[in-house]
């Protein structure tokens, strides 16, 4: 399987590099209208979405990803996660990620902030910069040496998934989860959190098997109680089982309540995803900013306020993954789902840049507050990176956060606007 997948990206790399597409799926997105008041909130406050599109498989040119966070940045956008390697990529494959990254990022270099601490954040929100958070949605970069953790903590590999998808060493996957083979997690998984926990490393569990993730939390909260582990793209199963086309089984990346009230125990967050092909018998062309605000405003009201963060798990184009999938059914071993769900109209996901404004107009209609949208986009994941990058005291930074506004106006009045 290992050698299949890394084939498979190699394929799809080759075919973009020769393949010139007039547009990509995220900067075609649709650009949604909202008041001005909306748009300068964002600007305002700090706001931390997801982005999920590695180099080779979702963007291929440098000027994909520069107009990409160039839009961001004038949106007010101020940092994103930022999937380097999921599935089941190696050491090799994260150091090619990591340089074509770096590479288009030098092309102007005094827009960027590879973030090693919150105060990182908080220096690109005030500058204007775009904040760097890197993720790996796969352990398998650890290539079974865990002390590989220590590099990759310099490297600021911020989260790291377990199992994306299939069977690991450290445990399955949600699709192999989804066709019955969920086997837990192993001895080496513990193995793998002791030492991102050790190193400071957030415990992601979005895309992983329900057993594996529960015995996955059994353990943090046993072991490491208190320390708070995340889903950080995860749609609520839950929002769309009552749906007239959805699956009887749903779509296999999606987690129940169960799974995600356990994050409250540990003081973590779940975000959700704006993926349109993981909305379980919607599977809109374009997700409207009323469907984005019923997965915000479901997840506030089964786990509160301050749990809730934000992802858009934008790729640039999908179409030859797509196709692929098409042609190599037994790699998505689903069902079809995927399939079934991109010909009803599902292609992409949303550009947080281009539609936070008009969520931010729809969840003031529902009657959220200004404080709590500053918890939702944002202030969750600082008070969760700041406990565990930093060791922080649970709930630190929210606390500080009237203070960060005082300080951050200071320093407008003195050096000038974004």
């Amino acid at each position: 399987m290992k050698r299949l997948y890394l084939a498979f990206s190699v394929v799809i790399s080759a075919l973009l590099a020769i393949v010139s597409y007039p547009s990509t799926a995220s900067l075609a997105a649709k650009n949604w209208p909202a008041s001005d008041k909306a748009k300068q909130f964002v600007k305002e406050n700090i706001v931390i979405g997801m982005m999920a599109s590695p180099y080779g498989t979702g963007w291929t040119k440098k000027e994909q990803l520069l107009e990409y966070y160039r839009e961001s940045r004038a949106a007010g956008i101020t940092g994103h996660e930022i999937t380097l390697t999921a599935a089941s990529h190696n050491w090799d494959e994260l150091v090619r990620q990591h340089r074509a990254f770096r590479d288009a990022m030098a092309e102007e270099p005094e827009n960027y902030v590879f973030v090693k601490s919150t105060r990182d954040i908080e220096a690109a929100h005030i500058k204007g910069q775009t904040a760097v958070i890197w993720n790996s949605q796969t352990s398998t970069i650890l290539e079974e040496d865990v002390s590989r953790m220590a590099l990759l903590k310099e490297m600021g590999i911020a989260s790291m998934i377990l199992a994306y998808n299939d069977r690991f060493r450290t445990g399955s996957g949600s699709l192999a989860a989804y066709n019955g083979m969920d086997d837990g997690l192993t001895d080496w998984g513990r193995t793998v959190i002791d030492a991102m926990v050790r190193y400071g490393t957030i415990l992601d569990l979005s895309h992983t098997g329900q057993k594996t993730a529960m015995d996955a939390m059994d353990y943090m909260d046993e072991h490491y109680p208190g320390v708070p582990y995340v889903f950080t793209h995860s749609i609520p199963a839950g929002l769309y089982k009552t749906q007239p086309d959805a699956s009887p089984k749903g779509c296999y990346r999606n987690i129940s309540d169960e799974e995600a009230r356990r994050v409250l125990k540990a003081g973590g967050y779940v975000s959700p995803t704006f993926t349109e092909w993981m909305m379980d018998g919607i599977w809109p062309d374009d997700i409207t900013p009323s469907q984005a605000a019923d997965m915000i405003d479901y997840y506030v009201k089964l786990l509160g306020e301050d749990h809730v963060g934000l992802a858009t798990d934008d790729m640039f184009d999908v179409s030859l993954v797509v196709d692929f999938a098409k042609k190599n059914a037994t790699m998505y071993n689903d069902g079809g789902y995927m399939i079934t769900a991109f010909e009803r109209g599902a292609d992409d996901s949303a550009m947080l840049s281009r539609i936070l404004p008009a969520i931010t107009d729809e969840l003031w209609k529902r009657g959220y507050t200004d404080e709590q949208l500053i918890k939702i986009y944002g202030a969750n994941k600082m008070r969760v990176f700041q406990q565990v990058w930093e060791g922080a005291a649970p709930g630190q930074w929210g606390k500080e956060y009237p203070q960060r506004v005082k300080l951050r106006e200071a320093f407008m009045k003195q050096f000038g606007t974004r």
